[in-house]
């Protein structure tokens, strides 16, 4: 599938090692799921993403429903 990606978002994900890219993937689509469910329109920092995926952010149970 081909994802249309803005420069920031590009940046962001270049900024992470290669086996990082699909965790920040993965965050960016729950993200941009949840915002948009709140707010009708999400608002991204990509790069505030990139910075918790480094930090170790990982999803680790499932949802709460």
């Amino acid at each position: 599938m081909n994802v249309r990606r803005s420069e920031k978002h590009e940046q962001a994900r270049n900024s992470l090692p290669e086996e990082l890219r699909a965790v920040f993937d993965e965050f960016v689509a729950h993200y941009t799921y949840a915002a948009t469910l709140h707010h009708g329109r999400p608002y991204i920092s990509y790069i505030v993403l990139a910075d918790m995926v480094k930090a170790g952010w990982r999803i680790s149970a499932k949802p709460v429903t």
